[in-house]
């Protein structure tokens, strides 16, 4: 069903591109009509940003704002990717500056209580503002051009839901230097107003260093005098909750800001994986729904998630990724894995949820008769020699100088022959236990020898959630070859794939002898 349309002759929503304006909600300063649904779109000049404030706001209060409200969007309406906040009651939203030159205003009334309504005003590359996203960019007026001279602004950062500190990155800045920085400046403030402690104030052309809040605001002030400008500053910000964080523990999980709620857009976050030297780091992709592909070039050119080799986006891409897929398991070459969700100005999706283990480094090897395991010690540093185990706990490692060793013969812990591609081998699984109290967290890799060519590997069979592990993925081939004669004792398994095909042959012989007797009786 169509929203109600405005009642007639009442003004109600637009497009709104002049430099400036004003607009109101309908009848205002009277009560506005019931039943009415009015969406306003401020569109100025592309490269510039919207300044948005309100100068009266009387709604309708609900607690979460079900009956009367108005709604400001970053960008086009309707998307909830760009929703800033949605507003009622007596509390003017605070003013907006937006991330692009399109802003939104949705109001909408139902067919109970009407109250005076809103007055709003906008103007363009107006600076400074309130800033609420999970993430964003930042800059000086007119930048890259010389900023202007007698310029203030000030950009309150802060009140995006995550609660937790903000970090401030510069990507670039000049401006005139000074001893003190007296004449122009940037000056950071832990807090969202001048009373909170001041984190840095700089001019002149070194770029600030990378700044975090102790607490969810963050305030910026730039100002200049009246001569000798500079090309200015292009700083992002982000919330370090949700956006940007850093894992060193042996398995973990996360997923996108809001999910399974649509994630915001205009993001960059980054998850950053650290584990000890030899482990590798094997991520499963639990569930994803980004924005899709382009149609025009068929690649992830909008909003993408992409996997990278090492702590930075510098190491070889592992993969990117897009659209609603289901994807394999990835498994990094080093000890470290970066991943980076961009979003873009519109469209939101639900987003991904995503769990990691990390892949203890081991070296397995096998005789025609025995197996041997050995991990390095500094890589379970943590962990006492019976938390690591083939088969079952009374075949635990042994310390051997600054390795644990498990040297075992085929016919002991719980070794089984399987027949597999057409050749027998011996299975067993290792179990490494790190559970702490009653957090049970068993990693469980499958050995596996092919004892005529005494050749061994070994695969991640269980880490974060075994249920969900599908796609077993072979991790390290460690392959020994023993040059001198071995013990003649072989392993005698049954082979229950050859017998199965005999009998077949035999029943098919038999069947044929009985169709040839019954033709010749005929």
């Amino acid at each position: 069903s169509h929203p109600p349309l405005c009642p007639p002759g009442i003004k109600c929503g637009g497009v709104l591109s002049a430099p400036s304006g004003n607009f109101s909600s309908p009848n205002f300063p009277g009560l506005y009509p019931y039943e009415t649904e009015c969406t306003w779109l401020i569109v100025v000049a592309e490269g510039s940003s919207v300044l948005l404030s309100f100068s009266h706001f009387e709604l309708e209060y609900h607690d979460t704002c079900a009956y009367d409200y108005l709604q400001v969007y970053n960008g086009a309406a309707r998307d909830r990717g760009n929703l800033l906040g949605t507003f009622c009651g007596h509390s003017p939203p605070p003013p907006f500056s937006s991330a692009w030159h399109v802003m939104a205003v949705v109001f909408r009334s139902d067919r109970h209580v009407a109250k005076h309504g809103f007055a709003a005003a906008y103007r363009k590359d107006a600076c400074g503002g309130q800033l609420t996203g999970l993430s964003g960019e930042i800059t000086s007026p007119r930048y890259p051009e010389s900023y202007p001279n007698d310029a203030e602004c000030r950009w309150s950062i802060g009140g995006a839901g995550s609660g937790g500190p903000l970090t401030l990155v510069f990507a670039d800045f000049q401006m005139e230097g000074s001893q003190g920085c007296g004449f122009d400046y940037v000056a950071l403030f832990d807090g969202p107003t001048v009373a909170a402690p001041r984190l840095g104030r700089y001019c002149g052309s070194a770029r600030p260093p990378r700044t975090v809040s102790s607490t969810p605001h963050l305030l910026i002030i730039f100002k200049s005098d009246f001569n000798i400008g500079g090309r200015g500053f292009k700083a992002h910000f982000y919330s370090a909750g949700e956006c940007q964080e850093v894992f060193t523990t042996v398995k973990g999980n996360f997923s996108s800001p809001q999910y399974p709620n649509f994630y915001p857009n205009n993001l960059k976050c980054q998850w950053s994986i650290r584990l000890p030297p030899g482990y590798r780091v094997k991520v499963f992709f639990l569930d994803m729904e980004l924005e899709g592909r382009s149609s025009l070039t068929g690649g992830c050119d909008y909003d993408h998630l992409s996997a990278f080799d090492g702590g930075t986006e510098d190491g070889s891409l592992l993969g990117q990724w897009c659209g609603r897929e289901s994807l394999a398991p990835i498994t990094s070459r080093s000890n470290q894995l970066l991943l980076v969700l961009h979003t873009d100005r519109n469209t939101a999706k639900r987003g991904f949820s995503i769990s990691y283990v990390g892949v203890v480094p081991m070296n397995v090897s096998c005789t025609r008769t025995d197996f041997h395991i050995q991990i390095p010690v500094q890589a379970l540093t943590q962990l006492e020699r019976n938390r690591i185990y083939l088969g079952t706990p009374s075949c635990a490692a042994q310390v051997v100088g600054r390795n644990f060793k498990i040297h075992t013969r085929f016919d002991t812990c719980g070794t089984e022959s399987q027949r597999r591609n057409n050749t027998s081998v011996i299975i067993s699984t290792l179990y490494i236990d790190f559970s702490v109290g009653d957090q049970e967290d068993i990693h469980q890799y499958e050995v596996q020898c092919e004892p005529k060519r005494k050749e061994a590997s070994v695969t991640l069979i269980a880490g974060p959630d075994p249920s969900r592990l599908s796609q077993a993925e072979n991790l390290v081939d460690a392959q020994q070859r023993e040059g001198e004669a071995m013990d003649a004792r072989e392993i005698k398994s049954q082979d229950t794939s050859d017998i199965v095909f005999i009998s077949i042959c035999i029943l098919a012989g038999l069947l044929m002898v009985i169709a040839v007797v019954g033709l010749v009786l005929l």
